[in-house]
């Protein structure tokens, strides 16, 4: 004879064979990258990572608006809202450990029809019932299918988490990047402003020698062309001027925002990295940290997808009173529970089951190829930069003697105009290639600029040195 197995022991068996998980558990690919950024055998074990780098270029109006970005940029406030989404999936998750209880009342009364089969004449037609009942299922966790799927949707709001971080990161580069834009644009607004006043006194000079005599119309004309081409210049550079302001405004969500006339000379390059720079500050990239948190869900998803071969066993139970009465509802005699358990399992599926653990690992696959794809991307990066930082410093250099060498012919020429052994057309190209000169000065010292903030955000934050090393 059989011995009967009560739902109670057999719910006891199951939660004994739950001590492990289907699936895969994680383990970090390699990374596969050189150690350092370049070919120094020293490495720079001082590096570290600083989140606040646009702080190196100490400009409190950049500080500002970097900081009022973070917390109004459109962008990054979807950003949170996406984070808070992905953490109430999590909580909804992790719930799923702990049964759910619900409570239930009814009351009914109905008619029993006289004309059926079943009918008794010693039964009464009219029949009242009320009851009060809580209810509980809970599926138990016996090949860690529930485990798995929290365990991917922990990962999924840590993605999110970094997601937010990465638009964090982009909005405080494309911020900084726009000021120093502008303030680039100031610096070019003054020396062109300063050619434009030049030009003018030129032209009345011009003018006066014309008159005297002493030049020709050809002269004459040609200084009135230098100033026009200065004056058009200057409307350009108003022009873009204003756009940038207005990409400030938008990106710090300041609509009315003016800001004052600056100069990105007068602003300080910030520290160079150390030679050796680890490549592993890399995994710190936020788009980088996001993409291995895709991974440990893709990863997690394949327990999920495999536990479906094996049979889900549900634990039910309830508990409350039932009566024909309400004021016999809680009386002796009106209590009623149930306990069962269930177990559910495919048994024919035509490969549904199959086919949802090779998508699973597909996907797995995927997000493994993604993560692999962001370190190298990551990598490049930050070679591209330290390139750009190295060569734009050398044009930089290059660029100040250029102007020095044309500030010193423009002072002959003047010298030279003033003795009678050179024409005013000798200055007015003396000025446009000092003019040239400067502008072009200024370019290279916004790429230098630019090149650091690449820099900051390829390294997912920047770097500084390590206090008390």
């Amino acid at each position: 004879m059989m011995a009967r197995i009560s739902p109670l022991a057999a719910a006891l068996t199951a939660l004994t064979l739950a001590g492990c998980a289907i699936g895969p558990d994680y383990q970090r690919p390699s990374a596969a990258l050189p150690a350092s950024f370049d070919a120094s055998p020293t490495r720079a074990a001082s590096a570290a990572v600083q989140a606040d780098w646009w702080v190196l270029f100490q400009d409190p109006t950049l500080n500002q608006l970097v900081e009022r970005a973070l917390s109004h940029n459109a962008d990054v406030r979807l950003a949170v809202a996406r984070v808070e989404q992905a953490d109430a999936v999590a909580r909804e998750a992790g719930a799923a450990f702990l049964p759910e209880i619900d409570g239930g009342a009814s009351a009914s009364k109905t008619q029993a029809s006289t004309r059926t089969a079943s009918y008794s004449a010693n039964s009464p037609r009219l029949r009242t019932a009320r009851s009060a009942t809580l209810s509980t299922s809970y599926e138990l966790d016996v090949w860690g299918r529930v485990r798995r799927a929290n365990e991917s949707v922990r990962a999924s709001l840590l993605a999110s988490q970094y997601a937010r971080d990465a638009v964090r990161l982009s909005v405080a580069g494309v911020v900084t990047s726009t000021y120093l834009n502008l303030r680039a644009l100031d610096a070019q607004l003054a020396v062109v402003g300063e050619t434009v006043r030049t030009r003018e006194e030129g032209q009345r000079l011009m003018q006066l020698r014309l008159n005297a005599g002493l030049s020709s119309l050809v002269d004459s004309q040609a200084a009135d062309n230098a100033l026009h081409a200065a004056r058009a210049q200057l409307a350009e550079l108003r022009r873009q001027r204003a756009l940038s302001e207005h990409q400030l405004a938008l990106l710090s969500g300041q609509p009315e925002l003016r800001l004052a006339a600056g100069d990105v000379r007068q602003l300080p390059l910030p520290p160079q990295p150390p030679a050796g720079l680890p490549a592993e500050l890399i995994e710190a990239r936020p788009d980088v940290m996001q993409a291995e948190q895709q991974l440990i869900a893709a990863n997690a998803n394949i327990g999920v997808a495999k536990a479906g071969y094996f049979p889900r066993f549900t634990l039910t139970g309830s508990t409350g009173s039932e009566s024909q009465t309400l004021a016999d509802l809680f009386s002796a005699g009106a209590g009623a529970w149930s306990l069962g358990i269930s177990a559910l399992m495919p048994i024919l599926d035509f490969g549904r089951t199959s086919a949802r653990v090779d998508q699973a690992r597909a996907l797995n696959q995927q997000s493994l190829i993604s993560w692999q794809n962001a370190l190298q991307v990551a990598y490049k990066d930050v070679r591209d930069a330290l390139v750009n930082l190295r060569e734009d410093g050398e044009a930089e250099r290059a660029q100040a003697s250029r102007v020095a060498n044309a500030r010193h012919t423009l002072g002959l020429a003047h010298l030279r105009l003033q003795a009678g052994h050179a024409s005013l057309l000798d200055v007015l190209d003396s000025q446009r290639t000092f003019n040239d000169a400067q502008l072009a000065y200024i370019t290279t010292r916004q790429a230098q600029l630019n090149a650091s903030v690449e820099l900051f955000k390829a390294l997912g934050g920047g770097w500084k040195p390590a206090t008390g090393s």
